[in-house]
C-alpha cells in the first residue's frame, strides 16, 4: 500500500526534536525499512532535502517570493499575519505550519478526496523542475499551489523546507549515509563510496536496500554526475604545512577564482561548480578549449576558473562570479570578463577511476594527457625559504596564496582534513560599528545575530554600510550583543533592528569589491567579527576613506577593469 505524505512529514518533525545521533539513525533506518521498493529513492531525497540533484539539467527554480505568494494565496493571510509568524519562530517551515494551523486551509477539491503519497509528491516535484521556457515560471506556481493546497500543516511545513534545502532536522547526508547502511545492512564504507560515484543518496538507498551489496560493489563512476571534492584545512605558514606533511611537499599556487570539475566524453563537456552546480552555459569558452583537446577519451578534471584582464592579470574575485551567474549575453560577457583555466587533478581517465592512486602519480598522468592546457604552478619541496619565496611569487601575481598537498595522498571526496591545506596571508582587520542586525534562524531565532557593519565617512560622519556577518562570536557572546542592541534599538522594520551606532567590533575580511548592494559602493568579502571592541567608541571607527584606499590597493596586485 503506497505511503502517505503525511508519515514522512511526522517522522521529519519528531526527528527536529532529537539531538542524539543514535536514535535519529535508528528511526531514518526502520522508516526506509517499511517504504515500499518505489518509494525509497524519493523518500531518501525528501528527507534530506536534495529533491533534484544540483547538477541535472531540471531546476525547481521555486523562490521564496514565489513561496510566500502560494502560501498566501492558500492561506488569505495578511502581509502582518506572515511576518507575525515568521518572526514567531525564525523559520519558512515553522510560519507556514502556524498560518495552516491558524487560518483554517480547506484543502484544494479533487474529483476523488485522498491523501499526498511519498510518490505523488515526487512526481509533482519532478514535474515542476521539469517545467522550462516562456511562461514557465506560472505554470510551476500552479504545481507549487496545488501540491501546497493538498496539505495539512505539518506536511506543507516539511515541503516547504525541502524546496528551500532547509530541513532543520539534522539528519545530513551523513547521517543519512549510517541509516542506509543500518536499513541494508551493508557495511558504512561501501554506502559511502557508493554515494561518492553516484552522487545521488536516493539511488545509493535503492540499491542497497533493495538489490543488496553484491550490486552496491559493483557500482561505477557515471560521468556527469559530478563527485564531492576534496577540501583542505588552513596551516598558518608553509613551515606547518612541511611539519604536517612530513617533509617534503606539492606547493601549489592558490587562485583566486572558482573551483571546477570538468567532465569530459569524446569531446562532450559538462562543467561543474564546487556546489556541484552545472555552470557549462556560463563558460563557452572554456567549452569549446576543452573539447578540442579530449575528442577521443573520457576524463574527469579538477581546476579553477579565474577572471584575467587584457593584460592576464588575475582579476578580483566578484568578476568571475559575474560569469558564473550569466547564461545571457554571455558572448559580450566573455569578452568582457576572459576566463582562463588551470587544471590541478585527474580523477577518471577512460574507464579507470584515479582518486585512489597517490597524488604525485595523478599529477603524472594529467601532465601527460593534459594536451597543452595549463596547469597550476607547482614546486616540491622540503625548504622552508624556498616555499616562502614560492609563496611570495603567488601573492605578488595577484593570487591568494599556496596550497599545501601531501605526496602519497588519495583523492577522499567531500572530506576534510591536513592532507591538502591552504596557506593564505593573515586576513586584513578594520574596526568598524554594527547599526543594524537581524533576528537568527533555527538555533540563533531568539537572538540578534546577523550583524550590519559599517564604515565612518569622516567627511559628514555617517556611517555607511560596506557588509554584514554573522560569523565570529560565540553563544554567548551573542547573547550579550542582542541584549546590548536592543537597548540602542532605534526601530524596527520587518527582522531587522535598527540601532544608533555605537557597538565598535573587529572584522576580519578576505578582500574589499564593488557592490551596488550597499549605498557606499563596496561590501567586504568572508567578513568575520574577531573582536568586539569595548575600548573604542564610534569615533575611533575606520573609516570609508580608508577602506576605498584599501580596495585600490588590490589592483597593484590585481587586474581591474
Amino acid at each position: 500500500m503506497p505511503t502517505k505524505y503525511l508519515k514522512l512529514a511526522e517522522l521529519c518533525e519528531k526527528l527536529e526534536t532529537i539531538s542524539e545521533k543514535i536514535p535519529k539513525v535508528k528511526l531514518v533506518a526502520n522508516f526506509l525499512k517499511e517504504l515500499e521498493e518505489n518509494e525509497i529513492a524519493p523518500a531518501t531525497r525528501l528527507i534530506i532535502g536534495r529533491i533534484i540533484p544540483p547538477w541535472g539539467t531540471d531546476t525547481l527554480d521555486v523562490s521564496w517570493a514565489t513561496i510566500i505568494k502560494v502560501v498566501k494565496d492558500i492561506t488569505k493571510a495578511s502581509d502582518k499575519e506572515l511576518f507575525d509568524a515568521f518572526n514567531k519562530f525564525g523559520d519558512p517551515g515553522d510560519m507556514v505550519k502556524l498560518l495552516y494551523e491558524t487560518k483554517k486551509v480547506v484543502k484544494q477539491a479533487t474529483l476523488v478526496e485522498f491523501d499526498l503519497t511519498i510518490e505523488e509528491v515526487d512526481r509533482i516535484i519532478k514535474s515542476i523542475a521539469s517545467i522550462k521556457g516562456e511562461g514557465s515560471r506560472d505554470k510551476k506556481e500552479r504545481l507549487l499551489y496545488t501540491l501546497l493546497s493538498r496539505s495539512s500543516p505539518v506536511e506543507a511545513k516539511f515541503l516547504v523546507r525541502a524546496f528551500l534545502g532547509e530541513m532543520r532536522h539534522g539528519v545530513n547526508e551523513g547521517l543519512m549515509e549510517e541509516a542506509i547502511s543500518q536499513a541494508s545492512k551493508i557495511p558504512l564504507d561501501l554506502i559511502k563510496r557508493a554515494h561518492m560515484l553516484i552522487g545521488d543518496l536516493g539511488e545509493v538507498a535503492y540499491i542497497a536496500i533493495v538489490e543488496g551489496i553484491d550490486k552496491l560493489k559493483s557500482v561505477k563512476m557515471k560521468l556527469f554526475h559530478p563527485i564531492l571534492p576534496m577540501l583542505a584545512q588552513q596551516a598558518e605558514n608553509v613551515y606547518e604545512a612541511i611539519r604536517e606533511h612530513g617533509g617534503k611537499t606539492a606547493f601549489e599556487f592558490k587562485l583566486d577564482g572558482a573551483r571546477v570539475q570538468i567532465h569530459v566524453s569524446y569531446g562532450n563537456v559538462r562543467i561543474f561548480s564546487r556546489r556541484l552546480t552545472d555552470v557549462t552555459e556560463s563558460l563557452p569558452d572554456l567549452v569549446t578549449i576543452i573539447s578540442d583537446k579530449f575528442k577521443d577519451r573520457e576524463v574527469i578534471l579538477e581546476g579553477e576558473v579565474i577572471a584575467v584582464d587584457k593584460n592576464g592579470k588575475p582579476l578580483p574575485f566578484q568578476h568571475l562570479m559575474r560569469r558564473f551567474r550569466r547564461v545571457k549575453d554571455i558572448q559580450k560577457v566573455m569578452k568582457e570578463i576572459p576566463a582562463k583555466l588551470y587544471l590541478f587533478d585527474i580523477l577518471y581517465l577512460d574507464g579507470k577511476l584515479l582518486i585512489d592512486e597517490p597524488y604525485v602519480k595523478r599529477w603524472e598522468i594529467l601532465k601527460q594527457v593534459c594536451n597543452g592546457l595549463n596547469l597550476v604552478d607547482r614546486l616540491i619541496t622540503s625548504d622552508g625559504r624556498e616555499a616562502e619565496k614560492f609563496f611570495k611569487q603567488s601573492r605578488e601575481l595577484g593570487h591568494e596564496g599556496l596550497m599545501a598537498k601531501k605526496l602519497d595522498s588519495k583523492y577522499t571526496p567531500g572530506s576534510r582534513g591536513k592532507l591538502w591545506l591552504k596557506i593564505k596571508e593573515t586576513m586584513e582587520t578594520l574596526d568598524l560599528v554594527i547599526v543594524a542586525a537581524e533576528w537568527g534562524h533555527g538555533r540563533r531565532k531568539n537572538w540578534l545575530s546577523d550583524y550590519y557593519l559599517a564604515a565612518r565617512d569622516e567627511k559628514t560622519g555617517e556611517f555607511k554600510i560596506i557588509g554584514k556577518t554573522f560569523k565570529g562570536l560565540t553563544d554567548e557572546e551573542m547573547r550579550e550583543m542582542t541584549a546590548k542592541l536592543l537597548s540602542l534599538k532605534i526601530r524596527e522594520r520587518g527582522r531587522i533592528v535598527y540601532v544608533r551606532p555605537e557597538v565598535v567590533v573587529e572584522v576580519q575580511y578576505d578582500e574589499i569589491q564593488k557592490s551596488p548592494k550597499y549605498e557606499s559602493g563596496l561590501a567586504l568579502r568572508f567578513a568575520r567579527i574577531s573582536k568586539i571592541r569595548t575600548d573604542k567608541g564610534p569615533s575611533e571607527a575606520d573609516t570609508i576613506q580608508k577602506v576605498m584606499k584599501l580596495y585600490n590597493e588590490q589592483f597593484q596586485r590585481k587586474g581591474k577593469i
